[in-house]
């Protein structure tokens, strides 16, 4: 409260002396993505994007306005690389425990798509976790690399949904609903499911997880043994995933970069960029703000970092959700 009050003396003395400066207190994503150097040199790029996060797509919601949903910023960083013929690899930093299913199938669509469109290499670099839709995502990848403490995999899918029946009977409160059809409340908080209706959820989520693990067995080269073990959903840890086949390697960003260079056939000094909103200097890999207004908003707050994920059906390791 304090910094806020400073803040406000500091605005409204600039503003009765007559000087109006240009500032982005409240900044809600609608500023252009801008080019910006890392490291290198030379003729073609490699561009470095991250996904962090929960997937969704939904724009993330604060008390002021919103930003745009992470769909939008990766998809919208992959159609600007589209348009450039000098951009020839794409390493994608993953730092995500999943999300949705269509939210997650949505990228996994964009990377494949922007793969075919460009003919550019693309490796992923997992960072603290890259679970389930973290995973999905990466399946595209030319090489999957983990940091050596990355917890990776739930290759599976789970449903979310409160249930607040017990409580609503012991505090005297009911819900009336009326229906067309007996499965309609399907899944409804304020009663439990029948066993028709368990059926139903069970059907649906296997079908979804019958997508996720044909899309492993499309892209990757596992064992049946191996991939009777993936299919419990289980996470592991990158030693673990490299012996069952959810990775190609074990090594940081510098390295997922070297490797896309390789790949790529371009000089591993090759120029890397990345785009934000503004200008950082010192910038680096590891650096994943998009502006650097941001942090300095009066007031940002994220509720949906403060709630479970929304109901739904989900590719995503629900522990490690912020």
């Amino acid at each position: 409260m304090k910094r806020i009050f400073i803040v406000l003396c500091i605005l409204f003395g600039l503003v009765i002396s007559g000087c109006q400066p240009k500032m982005n207190l409240f900044p809600d994503g609608t500023d252009p993505l801008l080019e910006q150097y890392i490291q290198g040199e030379g003729p073609y790029k490699v561009l470095v994007i991250s996904v962090d996060g929960t997937i969704s797509d939904s724009p993330k919601r604060g008390l002021l306005g919103y930003a745009p949903s992470l769909v939008q910023e990766v998809t919208s960083r992959l159609q600007l690389a589209a348009e450039d013929d000098r951009v020839k690899a794409l390493v994608i930093r993953v730092d995500s425990p999943g999300g949705s299913v269509t939210a997650s199938d949505v990228l996994y669509n964009e990377i494949e798509r922007f793969k075919q469109k460009t003919g550019a290499k693309v490796v992923v670099s997992m960072m603290d976790v890259a679970a389930s839709g973290g995973y999905y995502i990466s399946l595209p990848a030319d090489w999957i690399m983990a940091h050596p403490t990355s917890l990776t995999g739930s290759v599976g899918v789970i449903f979310i949904r409160p249930k607040v029946a017990g409580l609503m009977d012991k505090i005297g409160v009911s819900v009336e609903i009326s229906k067309s059809g007996r499965n309609k409340d399907m899944g409804s908080p304020f009663k439990p499911d029948t066993a028709e209706q368990e059926q139903i959820i069970d059907t649906i989520i296997s079908n979804y997880a019958d997508r996720f693990q044909a899309l492993v067995k499309k892209h990757r080269k596992i064992s049946e043994k191996n991939l009777e073990k993936i299919f419990t959903a289980q996470v592991f840890s990158a030693d673990g995933a490299k012996k069952v086949g959810l990775i190609d390697g074990i090594g940081y960003l510098p390295d997922a970069v070297s490797k896309a260079c390789e790949l790529a056939g371009i000089p591993e000094d090759s120029l890397v960029i990345t785009y934000r909103r503004e200008f950082y200097p010192d910038d680096t890999l590891y650096n994943t703000v998009t502006a650097r207004t941001e942090p300095l908003a009066l007031v940002n707050i994220d509720a949906g970092n403060l709630l479970p994920p929304k109901a739904g059906f989900h590719f995503l390791w629900f522990p490690a959700v912020q």
